[in-house]
């Protein structure tokens, strides 16, 4: 399957010209009200809250496996000039890796893994593609955070993503403590649509990557959210993994400690919300970060 040339109507406008007016979301949370690997007390949490963390995901072995696995990739030479790496500005240390899943076969094996794919399929409540994938690292001592901002909102603007049926999973194959970069989310921020103000330049992604200046909300939406619903944090071991919806307001801070902070980031999009026309940039960015190939993941084999 491949990019549609057309668009459909936008029920979410966004990077536009003066300070606009919060968007009450019109599309479900949870896709499936159908038994599945999501027990029923999650499902209505996460539906509420806009996120679910799933304790214990990777037992210890296949958290080092994986870690090796980032040491393996982080090491490659060839690797660190493809333009799927981003480089941070000032450290010139690796940021994030995307497209993950075609260099990794281990990580292409574990995104089809059931205790992943299922859970992502029950959520959304359909079959699923990978919308992009990727691996961050935050070292520690000079590890940056990412600023306050919707996922969803980018990938409308930016992608051509109709609506919020996407949903994103942070596995973490490092501690995450309360004081080494955790990710923070609004709870309940995700059934209000944040529209941002500015023209996305060509070739935003090239910067946005980085840092980014276009499509975060103003402070004083940020302010708001917050007031309304507060903030949580993401903590736990190795191994557990958050799940959040595409549209809730997230961050996180720079991490100053000695502990690094490393994730494999999934984002899983419905087949049924495949992308369009970008709504409000002037061309898709490249399939590495929004990929245009919809066909769905299919289980991995059991051994």
């Amino acid at each position: 399957m491949t990019l549609t040339s057309t668009r459909s109507v936008d029920r979410y406008p966004t990077r536009v010209i003066g300070e606009p007016g919060l968007i009450e979301r019109s599309d479900p949370t949870v896709w499936s009200s159908s038994p599945g690997p999501v027990d029923a007390a999650t499902l209505a949490s996460h539906d509420a809250k806009g996120y679910s963390i799933d304790q214990a995901v990777l037992s210890k072995h296949e958290v080092e496996a994986y870690w090796q696995e980032l040491v393996r990739l982080t090491g490659d030479p060839g690797l660190r000039a493809d333009e799927r790496v981003i480089i941070e500005k000032e450290s010139q240390e690796i940021r994030s890796i995307f497209e993950v899943h075609r260099i990794s076969p281990l990580i292409a094996e574990l995104i089809r893994d059931p205790r992943i794919l299922d859970r992502a399929r029950h959520l959304l409540g359909s079959e699923v593609y990978v919308h992009q994938s990727r691996v961050n690292f935050m070292p520690g001592f000079q590890g940056k955070g990412f600023y306050w901002h919707s996922d969803f909102e980018t990938w409308h603007a930016e992608d051509g993503m109709p609506a919020p049926r996407a949903v994103s999973m942070s596995l973490a194959l490092t501690d995450n403590y309360p004081f080494n970069g955790g990710l923070m989310v609004m709870p309940g921020s995700h059934r209000t649509f944040v529209p941002c103000v500015g023209e996305t330049p060509a070739d935003h992604y090239k910067e946005s990557l980085k840092e980014q200046e276009i499509g975060v909300p103003s402070r004083e939406n940020i302010t708001r959210l917050a007031a309304q619903h507060g903030i949580d944090q993401f903590t736990g071991e190795a191994g557990s993994a958050l799940w959040f919806d595409s549209n809730i307001m997230h961050g996180s801070g720079n991490n100053i400690t000695p502990f690094p902070r490393s994730n494999i980031f999934v984002v899983f999009n419905s087949v049924e919300n495949c992308l369009q026309d970008p709504f409000a940039a002037p061309r898709p960015r490249p399939p590495f970060i929004a990929s245009r190939d919809f066909t769905p993941l299919a289980r991995a084999p059991r051994v």
